[in-house]
């Protein structure tokens, strides 16, 4: 199992191709427990920050107006709403596990020594909540990916499609699809929960190489 974004980034990527063999999927769950009670803590952060939608909002108006649908055009104009869209994927880390690969041959990695055809796990969550690239890894904080002019920066750490040889090929449809999807909702809509923030529940059905969230019961209100 490699952990950390340093340790993945060095398997993916300097040394790919002892890494390059594919593994087998496990879909059984991976420490349930202790992924329930960190997002049952977290919750307090991730309802908080979504009030900040307002400012997204905002930036719609500012970028987009209310007479035309957004565009994938407007993605550079709109910093704000990009680092809500990468937060919401680094924190809601809906796929904690990447493929599994196989080493190819006996590697020399990081001071041990991992014998051929060895099953490698990576966990993404751990470059996604990397202390050393994310300063409040467990909050959810766009500024993660904003500098100090507000511009958006890149965090290489930011890896929720995996990375190297066998990233998701599906990565730039998924990112254009989150940015039209999430301002074309909010361009129309106002969202809020029957319930209050407080009482939402955000603990996984299933935990796993994917996350099952619950369900839940939100309110589009027409602005």
């Amino acid at each position: 199992v490699l952990c950390g974004h340093e340790a993945v980034k060095e398997a993916l990527i300097d040394q790919v191709d002892e890494f390059s063999g594919h593994g087998e999927l496990i879909l059984a769950g991976v420490a349930l427990r202790s992924i329930e009670e960190r997002i049952q803590e977290e919750a307090s952060y991730l309802l908080e920050e979504f009030r900040k939608t307002k400012r997204v909002y905002k930036e719609i108006e500012q970028v987009v107006g209310p007479h035309r649908p957004p565009a994938l055009d407007d993605r550079a104009k709109m910093p704000y709403t990009e680092a809500v869209i990468h937060e919401i994927q680094r924190f809601a880390d809906l796929l904690p596990m990447g493929v599994p690969h196989i080493v190819t041959q006996h590697t020399s990695f990081r001071g041990y020594t991992i014998p051929k055809d060895t099953e490698v796990f990576l966990i993404l969550s751990t470059a996604l909540r990397d202390p050393h690239y994310f300063e409040k890894p467990d909050a959810f904080n766009p500024d993660h990916f904003l500098d100090a002019n507000g511009a958006l920066k890149k965090n290489e750490a930011f890896i929720p499609f995996s990375l190297g040889k066998r990233i998701c090929l599906g990565e730039g449809i998924a990112r254009a699809e989150l940015f039209l999807f999430f301002t074309t909702i909010l361009q129309n809509f106002s969202v809020a929960s029957p319930v209050a923030p407080e009482d939402i529940d955000l603990t996984p059905q299933e935990c796993g190489v994917g996350k099952i969230p619950p369900t839940y019961q939100i309110r589009f209100l027409p602005r």
